[in-house]
């Protein structure tokens, strides 16, 4: 168990709070399909990052916003199996809402259908793929995220659950705390986060004041 002190969380939300596995696969299994690409590489590769990127990186020539327009709402659409991964809900109505913030890889739209289909607390702090012109693994959503909060990125620790999110939060110059929720254990090590846990039920808030946060990690 370890006891950390910080000033505020950043947390990614698919595969952080929020379980949208199966629908995300069902999605880009759909469009790797129609793609002729390799659905189980497509999937491992859309995780964790906008799905333009994914799109630019795969589809050299084609339509990028209207591919990308055509994944969202499908993926607005599509949200059986959409739930709170085990212990999300009580750890973010636990803080301070001053003390967090949600930086995730997908765009306003789906991000607020999913949380709101997850019963998450609404955060009074979202970074999206629309508020940025890079997205993981570069640092600029934490970077803003971190702004948006008021406190330095190394002031914060990034929960992250895939290596391109483990390294936006370390290249921010935070500390990350990683989870086995979506990666493998050997690949959340490579990419080197200061923790591992399972998931967010093995964050305990201690101490919540105007020096910052204290919190235990089950590891």
């Amino acid at each position: 168990m370890a006891e950390v002190t910080l000033s505020a969380f950043l947390f990614d939300m698919d595969g952080v709070l929020i379980d949208s596995t199966p629908a995300v696969a069902r999605v880009w299994t759909q469009w790797a399909l129609k793609h002729g690409f390799d659905p189980e590489y497509v999937v491992r590769r859309a995780h964790g990052c906008p799905s333009l990127t994914t799109i630019r990186e795969l589809l050299r020539d084609s339509d990028h916003e209207a591919e990308n327009l055509e994944v969202e709402r499908r993926e607005i659409e599509d949200l059986d199996g959409v739930v709170p991964l085990p212990g999300a809900v009580e750890l973010l109505s636990a803080l301070p809402p001053d003390r967090w913030a949600i930086v995730t890889s997908c765009t306003a739209p789906l991000a607020k259908v999913r949380m709101r289909v997850a019963g998450l607390p609404a955060p009074r702090f979202l970074v999206t793929a629309d508020d940025v012109r890079n997205g993981k693994p570069d640092p600029e959503p934490y970077l803003k995220g971190a702004s948006l909060l008021g406190y330095p990125a190394a002031d914060c620790v990034v929960v992250e659950d895939v290596p391109a999110g483990i390294r936006a939060g370390k290249s921010a110059g935070a500390r990350v705390l990683a989870l086995r929720t979506t990666s493998s254990p050997a690949e959340l090590a490579l990419a080197a986060p200061d923790w591992i846990a399972s998931n967010c039920a093995g964050i305990s808030l201690r101490r919540a004041d105007s020096t910052g946060l204290t919190v235990a990690i089950d590891e």
